[in-house]
């Protein structure tokens, strides 16, 4: 069976993180998340990949390649203007001949659904519940069977949605040839269910994990997901004095240096150099090339490669790019003084507790104080004792 990975759109709700790399090569746990996705496919058996690519391809192709290293065959499909779903899968079309898998490439699955998946006839929907269907394309079951959907409803009928995941054989296509532009401009791939919904043909598939990585605060809880199941592991050096709890991964050539605490889940990648006296706590995934010095706490983040926090710096609850450089004692609030839940460009992240979205090249003066829900765009630059909030535009300069 072969499995067809939808990846080539930009990833718009995810700016400024995919101002330099497509949404599903955003890192969790020091992975992109689309190789998280392969990954159990292939774990539930598939070898046979197709990636519709398109924004940032080169990126995809880079990593990927032939699929040689993850023990997969990878074919590439172009997707040239990213005119929505339905035209990414018609991309495919002439990639796959028999009853295939199809994978949105932005969310978590694991292995036992997609093999549960893989077990249907085509054509199969997998679906999941959540407490905020509006913002999913609804889905209607009655008898195992989907019998209406519904795109982002403002009034949903149900809690269940529609996860992204799908079984389907080459007929499919013909219902992709229907399909006419959405009121937003763009071929959607739901609207080519209407003969399979009208039918009863459209299998429902309960799956039984599944998160969705939609926003930039969506990839704290999805490497959280995933860190949960890691084993320890230390290639670097760790130094004296050095406390230790948790399942903790540690690259090749990173020194932890004296009087560092790591708690676990922690992933380190290669070539750190951690401490002394710094402090990481749970969840938080640290790219390769990257300092994290003196006196400084690192909780719940994910960390971009190549980006320096050398001094006095606490970083909670944030997703920082690459290649970014915090000034001494600079810190990100994570916490609103009425516990009220955080709203980041005006969207409200259901979170207590978020600190800010940090695009790559991000360059800080001593002692900035950034607020709760900042979102600052690739190549900022901040004078010392800067106070930030708000959205700042890409290579802003604030003196």
């Amino acid at each position: 069976m072969e499995c067809v990975v939808l990846a080539a759109g930009e990833g718009k709700r995810m700016r400024p993180l995919t101002a330099k790399r497509p949404k599903v090569m955003l890192p969790l746990a020091n992975r992109p998340m689309m190789e998280h996705l392969v990954i159990a496919a292939r774990n539930a058996g598939i070898k046979d990949f197709v990636f519709v690519v398109g924004y940032g391809e080169r990126e995809i192709r880079k990593h990927f390649g032939d699929g040689s290293r993850l023990d997969i065959r990878v074919r590439y499909a172009p997707q040239r203007q990213q005119q929505g779903t339905a035209d990414a899968l018609n991309a495919a079309r002439g990639s796959v001949e028999n009853r295939f898998l199809l994978l949105n490439g932005d969310m978590i699955l694991q292995s036992a659904d997609i093999r549960a998946l893989c077990t249907h006839e085509a054509p199969c929907m997998g679906t999941s519940t959540t407490d905020h269907p509006k913002d999913y394309g609804v889905v209607l079951v009655d008898d195992g069977r989907v019998v209406a959907l519904e795109e982002k409803s403002p009034h949903p009928k149900s809690t269940i949605i529609n996860a992204g995941a799908y079984v389907f054989d080459p007929g499919v296509f013909e219902k992709v040839d229907a399909v006419l532009p959405s009121p937003r401009g763009e071929l959607e791939l739901t609207d080519a269910f209407g003969d399979y919904i009208r039918d009863k043909q459209l299998v429902a598939q309960p799956l039984a994990s599944w998160m969705d990585v939609g926003h930039p605060w969506d990839m704290l809880d999805a490497n959280a997901l995933l860190m949960a199941s890691i084993e320890s592991e230390n290639e670097g050096v760790v130094e004296k004095d050095v406390h230790c709890s948790g399942p903790i991964i540690i690259g090749k050539n990173t020194t932890v240096k004296s009087g560092t605490c790591i708690e676990g889940p922690c992933v380190i990648g290669s070539n750190c150099r951690i401490g002394p006296h710094a402090y990481i706590r749970g969840a938080t995934a640290v790219g390769d090339n990257c300092h994290i010095g003196h006196c400084t706490e690192l909780k719940n983040s994910i960390i971009m490669p190549d980006t320096k926090i050398p001094h006095f710096n606490y970083i909670g609850d944030s997703i920082i790019g690459s290649k970014c450089n915090f000034g001494a004692g600079t810190k990100i609030a994570n916490l609103r003084h009425d516990h009220a839940t955080i709203r980041v460009a005006g969207k409200d992240s259901r979170r207590k507790k978020f600190g800010a979205i940090i695009g790559d090249g991000v360059q800080f003066g001593i002692n900035c104080s950034v607020n709760v829900g900042a979102v600052i765009g690739t190549g900022a630059k901040f004078a010392p004792n800067s106070y930030i909030e708000g959205i700042i535009g890409e290579n802003s300069s604030i003196r």
